[in-house]
């Protein structure tokens, strides 16, 4: 039996909704997966996730495995026991970590220096494998090469070769039959070559499948085309996880072209600089026409920070530097992401997602 089986319970054209079954417990289809880097969302905490309705919560494999280390995470019981975090973990394997340090790549692997003290290490398919076994996040991911867009051609076929080897060196490598592995499709915004690595991907063989490589400098009308072509080799039956997306437009795009997970740093990030994602666009909380605002963030939003604080408090709280400012708008970007994905499941489910599409894009396209 596979660790992760994706039950679709509605359709409306291509978009899903549905529950994936891991072998620890279940989730939503449609999902946001909020990025917890170095075992926590930045300002937050798992009771919070907890709240705000989060199923799935991030780390990542190259940030833990050089602070605490993994070893260190594994006597803990994992990476949800040691954040004391009950829901589902997944870890991605720190190739784009990796890459955006632009190590030594070659064809066993890469060897990068750490950003924390210098040091130098050694990452294979197999080290990311094992390293996340001892985190014991209940999905990992496979190491894969993910170039920057624009890259020349060649670059984007080496990085599909070398995915591909990667991915079957990882297979072989998995031993933990309670962690699913899911393998990674990679070919920039080439058509061809992202149905290429989708086949081959399928070809090895995982438990889900992410589609990496995208979000990383090209538009999103060179984004959609390449996604489409990768999920079209995809199996019904198994997630499809697109990697690092999560702005509103792209999310309900991918969502109608049957994407099943998401994460995304973005929510956060943008929290921490003050600005709140609403039903009518980006809000920059920090602007002066805010100071006598009596008005939530947003009027439609039922999150714990709109139905009790006003932009007035929350503009002050920036203006005078005080960090719980970072964490309210956080808290309500991650908040109102749930929710966008909530709305999506239910318009699946009573075939009207294609108005919820518009309504998204008038707003955010």
């Amino acid at each position: 039996m596979h660790p992760v089986r994706l039950e679709t319970l509605a359709t409306d054209g291509a978009a899903r909704t549905g529950v994936g079954h891991t072998a620890n417990g279940t989730y939503r289809t449609p999902c946001f997966m909020p990025v917890g880097t170095r075992g926590a969302i930045k300002y937050l905490s798992a009771a919070d996730y907890e709240r705000l309705g989060a199923e799935i919560v991030l780390g990542n494999t190259y940030h833990l495995m050089l602070r605490p280390g993994a070893e260190r995470v594994a006597r803990f019981g994992g990476l949800g026991k040691w954040a004391s975090w009950g829901g589902l973990t997944l870890t991605d394997s720190g190739g784009f970590q990796v890459f955006s340090l632009e190590p030594k790549v070659d064809d066993d692997g890469v060897t990068f220096r750490s950003t924390y003290d210098g040091s130098k290490h050694r990452f294979t398919p197999e080290v990311a494998v094992r390293t996340q076994e001892l985190l014991g996040a209940d999905i990992q991911m496979v190491l894969d090469v993910c170039p920057p867009l624009p890259s020349p051609e060649h670059v984007v076929r080496v990085a599909v070769e070398r995915t591909a080897a990667w991915a079957a060196r990882a297979k072989a490598a998995h031993q933990r039959e309670d962690q699913a592995l899911f393998g990674i499709v990679q070919g920039g915004v080439d058509e061809g070559m992202r149905a290429e690595s989708a086949q081959r991907t399928v070809e090895i063989g995982f438990d889900g499948y992410g589609i990496g490589g995208l979000s990383v400098g090209e538009t999103r009308a060179e984004m959609l085309p390449a996604l489409a072509a990768a999920i079209q080799h995809l199996p019904a039956d198994r997630p499809r996880y697109l990697m690092g997306v999560g702005d509103p437009a792209s999310l309900v795009e991918a969502v109608g072209l049957g994407v099943d997970q998401f994460d995304c740093v973005m929510q956060t990030r943008l929290g921490r600089h003050g600005t709140a994602l609403t039903s009518e666009g980006k809000l920059h909380v920090k602007a002066a026409r805010y100071a006598d605002d009596d008005g939530p963030i947003d009027a439609t939003c039922g999150c714990e920070v709109c139905t009790r604080h006003t932009r007035g408090y929350l503009r002050h709280l920036f203006q005078v530097g005080e960090p719980t400012a970072l964490r309210l708008v956080s808290l309500h970007n991650i908040a109102w992401t749930l929710d966008l994905m909530a709305r999506m499941r239910a318009a699946i489910a009573d075939g009207s997602f294609d108005v919820l599409r518009r309504e998204v894009l008038n707003v955010w396209g």
